[in-house]
Parts: C-alpha cells; structure tokens; sequence
C-alpha cells in the first residue's frame, strides 16, 4: 500500500492538498474554487468524482472557500472538528451541509486511509493539523501555526513526507508596507510560521525516514522560494540530513507528485485516472 500527494493550492488566496492511497482519495483543505480544484486534479489525472472527502484544518476562508461547490459537484462527505463546523455554520454558504464530526486527537478512517489530527497554534476555532497513513507509510500535513509546539513535533516525527507551513521571511515582513497589528499577528504564537522557525523546527525532527518536506503557505509579499528553501536546506544539511528533498507548493499551479521513494513532475498521474 502506497501514499500519493500533491499539492493543488498554498498561500493566502487558497489551499488544497490531494493524498491518495491505493483505493481511496482525499483532500485536505478546499480553499480555492470548485471550477480549480477540479481542473488542477485533472491536470495530474485524478477525477473529480473519486474524491472521497474532504477534511478541514479550520474555518478560514483560504482553507473551505470551495467546499459547498465542490461537494454539490462531487458529492465528496465533509470532515471537520465540532469548532471548525460551527464556526462554519455562522456563514449562510456553509449552512446545512452534511458534517461528518471528528474529534481532535482520535483517529479516524476514510476508506483504507487512517487519519489523525492534532491540535496547532492558530488564531481559529479549533485549528489542527493531520498525519495521515496507509499501511506503514504516513505523511504530515501543519500548514497554519504560529509556533512548532511540542504535540507538533511528536506527531509529525515518524512521517515519511511533511507539508510545512513556511509563510514569510521576517526582514521581508517587517519591512512590507502592512499595518503593524497585522505583523504582530502573523509574527504571533497563534500566526504563521516564518522560514527561519520552519527550518529549526524540521532540524529538529529531522531522521532518516523523512525523505520530502513541501513548503506551504509561502506569503507573495513577505516570502520568496528561493528563501525558504534555502533557510530549510542550510538547517538541515548542518544536521547532516542532506537526503531530505525540499520542494514548494504555488498559488497558482500545482506541486510536484510525491510518492514513497519519488517525487516528479506534475505531469505523472499518480492514480485514479478520469
């Protein structure tokens, strides 16, 4: 059994993430419309309609913009935490929706998939973050928190591949034309984590297991690429974990397919073809 994940979606303006196993399909997110998720699955040639599920992290717009669309098209069930759904519930769009309610820190499965969330600092109702496995493969996915605590880093210590947050570069933030409260917040133990936090926090987990770490949420005003990869790279390699293969996520594209031992272009379908 086998895990395949790409990334659709990561920034400000919208987040998706698609895993897949052998048999069964998932998102994580759906913050970007129904009309993009769907042609972003086809361009790896994944079908919309074997979307199984969708589960949600939090309630913040960039993270559930698509989903009552995508569920009317899809008809793919809907998983979120008691807070994240009724802070949803406050919005007309959202209302109505057939929630499937999991409870943070208890696993549960979707298909042949065991998924485990756990709680992360971020300013939302009931944030998480999940590590999700088939078989003896488990991927992690934190994309919002505003600090690595210490449940983070045992959960996502044993995964073969990690999504990341790493939101901004702080000479860039601090000299970006942007209130000053904005910058506390995104600087704050409930904002975002910056490239230099990112690359110590994955030092710190670093094993020889870990093959792939994806930087997520990159901000296009306070961030580059170049940046964070770099800041990533130079912790770990300083820890002598140089196999460890860095990638980035887009706002506008999708990532590169990663699977147990691979990670490829976006143009090789990794299963559940339309």
């Amino acid at each position: 059994m086998s895990l395949t994940v790409c990334i659709l979606a990561s920034s400000s303006k919208g987040n998706a993430v698609y895993v897949s196993s052998d048999t069964t399909a998932i998102l994580v997110d759906a913050g970007i419309s129904a009309r993009a998720i769907e042609q972003r699955l086809e361009e790896i040639g994944v079908s919309p309609g074997s979307i199984e599920a969708v589960c949600l992290s939090h309630e913040h717009d960039d993270h559930v913009r698509g989903v009552p669309r995508f569920h009317q098209r899809s008809e793919a069930h809907l998983y979120a935490n008691s807070g994240t759904m009724e802070a949803l519930q406050r919005a007309p769009k959202h209302r109505g929706l057939p929630w499937n309610i999991f409870t943070t820190g208890n696993p549960f499965c979707i298909g042949d998939l065991e998924i485990d969330s756990f709680s992360v600092p971020h300013d939302a109702y009931e944030p998480v973050g999940f590590v999700i496995r088939a078989g003896s493969v488990s991927i992690g996915i934190a994309t919002d928190l505003g600090s690595p605590t210490h449940l983070v880093r045992e959960r996502l210590r044993h995964c073969r591949m990690i999504v990341l947050e790493a939101n901004h570069d702080e000479h860039l933030l601090l000299e970006a034309e942007r209130p000053w409260p904005l910058k506390q917040r995104i600087r704050g133990r409930q904002g975002h984590l910056s490239n230099d936090q990112a690359a110590e926090f994955l030092e710190s987990i670093a094993a020889p297991k870990l093959e792939a770490v994806f930087l997520a949420h990159l901000s296009e005003a306070c961030n580059r690429g170049d940046l964070a990869v770099g800041a990533v790279r130079a912790s770990l390699e300083k820890s002598g974990h140089s196999h460890i293969r860095i990638a980035l996520s887009y706002p506008d594209r999708v990532s590169e397919i990663w699977r147990p031992g691979a990670l490829m272009a976006a143009t090789a379908a990794p299963g559940h073809e339309s």
